[in-house]
């Protein structure tokens, strides 16, 4: 038995994992390092928290950073879509890409909105990620996987083809999954004096170790990050997102999961979960500045270009709200008349603000490239 818990065998010959409850025992060991490492974790995600407060909008910014992250935890699972998809698919275009794959994304979105919104009624509780489960697989591929519902049946994670036995991992067996929870849950909710970082790293090891659905753990398990740090106001919005860092380091990832269950690791990857946190927190601030100095230059570039009415100046404005825009939505957001819109739509597209991505002679559609390519970075493959 590890620190972590205890590998039984099962009367089929293999072995599955049965975890402790939290917090470990012995407790976590502060080394300077891991201290060094959660101060600045601490430092880089109040600088980002604050950062949003200077955006021209934050909300949208904040919005369209669900959609980079709602990508990036898909793609881990092997969903492939990206972000200019995304957005031609909510403007009603045709989409060029899977989907299904697209409503997968999709629906990731929908339940970090849901866990935001009942979190205001709800703690952050099993029943809330019952919740969480059941909208992420709605109408999609996994629908058959008993939405919102625990496993009644053993699952594993192994290569394609590998048996029980090959697994590189057995979770708890069914009969097990609910006390898990139980346990989880009461970790979750309990008051003490576990820095909320570390806590966090412990709680989401221990659900991806418990890995209660059939499918759509590892998502689930992401989105508990944002939503824990949120409920427990050391975000004041849902802006951490720890995907990009967990796809990039993937192999160190899972690597390091395994290690806690075998051996009791939980300081390596606490270390591991808090270098995310501040590298994710200081990119995405980054990102933020990024876009305040896009609005600036693209505003001096209407200047320069004579084109400069007030319309010119609120149609920039509203691409950040609407990256995917027909020049019929510029009139009608806009108020001012189709000649007006498809001027300005014109000269934004000759300046090179817009780009017309249908290909069509009618209801054609653009799209704010630079700002769609400077939050999409990362998502690409």
């Amino acid at each position: 038995m590890s620190r972590s818990g205890t590998f039984v065998r099962q009367p089929d010959g293999y072995e599955a994992f049965v975890p402790s409850p939290l917090p470990p025992d012995p407790p976590i060991e502060y080394s300077a390092e891991l201290r060094s490492l959660l101060s600045r974790a601490d430092r880089e995600l109040a600088r980002l928290d604050g950062i949003t407060t200077v955006l021209p909008n934050p909300e949208l910014f904040i919005a369209m950073y669900v959609k980079k992250e709602a990508i990036l935890s898909s793609q881990i699972e092997g969903t492939q879509a990206s972000l200019a998809g995304i957005l031609e698919f909510e403007a009603a275009m045709t989409p060029r890409e899977d989907v299904n794959e697209i409503k997968e994304v999709i629906n990731y979105i929908k339940a970090l909105n849901h866990g935001m919104h009942r979190l205001d009624e709800l703690s952050l509780s099993v029943e809330l990620l019952r919740e969480l489960h059941r909208t992420l697989l709605e109408g999609t591929r996994g629908a058959r996987k008993i939405p919102g519902e625990f496993r009644g049946i053993q699952n594993y994670i192994g290569a394609p083809g590998a048996t029980m036995r090959e697994a590189t991992f057995v979770p708890p067996p069914p009969d097990k999954v609910a006390p898990a929870m139980e346990e989880l849950e009461s970790f979750i909710s309990s008051d003490d004096d576990i820095p909320p970082l570390v806590k966090i790293a412990l709680i989401h090891a221990q659900f991806e170790t418990i890995h209660p659905f059939l499918d759509g753990n590892g998502r689930v398990g992401r989105l508990l990050i944002t939503l824990y740090l949120f409920w427990r106001a050391v975000l004041t919005r849902p802006i951490l997102y720890l995907s990009f860092y967990l796809k990039k380091n993937r192999s160190e990832y899972y690597d390091l999961l395994m290690k806690v269950r075998r051996e009791g690791a939980w300081e390596d990857w606490i270390k591991f979960f808090l270098r995310g946190v501040g590298e994710t927190s200081q990119e995405a601030a980054n990102t933020a500045r990024e876009i305040i100095r896009l609005k600036d230059e693209l505003v001096a570039r209407l200047y320069e270009n004579s084109v400069s009415s007030i319309h010119a100046v609120r149609l920039l404005d509203l691409l950040f709200e609407t990256p995917v825009i027909s020049t019929g939505e510029v009139g009608n957001k806009l108020h001012v008349s189709g000649v007006t819109a498809n001027e300005l739509v014109r000269r934004f597209v000759k300046i090179g603000i817009l780009r017309e991505v249908t290909g069509k002679q009618r209801y054609k559609k653009y799209m704010f490239r630079d700002y769609v390519d400077l939050i999409g970075r990362g998502t690409e493959g």
